[in-house]
């Protein structure tokens, strides 16, 4: 776990002053280091019956189709508005700075699916939350929720009670 958190590089003041972003660029240009991040994932949900992978736009999708693909599970996108060509739900959410909404097809997954959700980072839990949202709402069974990252000081597992949640990496303050 260690090599992968060295591969990540912290931008301070971005996308506006007073956030640290954690840059996972630097980790998925590795294909080993990208490989051993998806088979830990893959790994851990091997024997849950997933049958869906829902992933978050857009650095969300870059783990999901790779986890849903070494799951042999199918993958659904969860979009900003207007993205996404058919009937949609939309969830309200808040980020760490400011609001905005997600959208799902309305026929994305049939009732009672095994589901993991997957993103690349955990901070305050609101975009995660409004997936959970979606998901719920097409009657989705929500079997864990992944992270390559979690910032454990924005304390976002608080809106995610309840669920089974999985972080690879883990950042106590923003100063790590």
């Amino acid at each position: 776990m260690e090599e992968l958190k060295r591969a990540i590089r912290s931008i301070p003041d971005f996308p506006k002053e007073g956030i640290v972003f954690k840059d996972i660029t630097t980790l998925i240009k590795d294909g080993g280091l990208f490989r051993k991040t998806v088979d830990i994932f893959a790994e851990r949900y091997r024997d849950s019956g997933i049958e869906v992978v829902v992933s978050v736009e857009a650095r969300g999708f870059i783990f999901g189709a790779a986890i849903a693909y070494a799951l042999g599970a199918g993958v659904i996108p969860v979009r900003k508005p207007g993205k996404l060509p058919h009937d949609t739900h939309e969830a309200v959410y808040e980020l760490e700075y400011g609001t905005d909404k997600l959208e799902i097809h309305r026929d994305a997954l049939p009732r009672g699916s095994r589901v993991l959700l997957v993103d690349d980072l955990l901070a305050t839990g609101g975009t995660c939350a409004a997936t959970v949202e979606l998901i719920e709402r097409l009657g989705g069974e929500i079997v864990g929720i992944a992270f390559l990252i979690e910032l454990t000081f924005l304390k976002g597992r608080e809106k995610l009670k309840g669920h089974d949640i999985f972080s690879i990496i883990e950042y106590a303050s923003e100063d790590e």
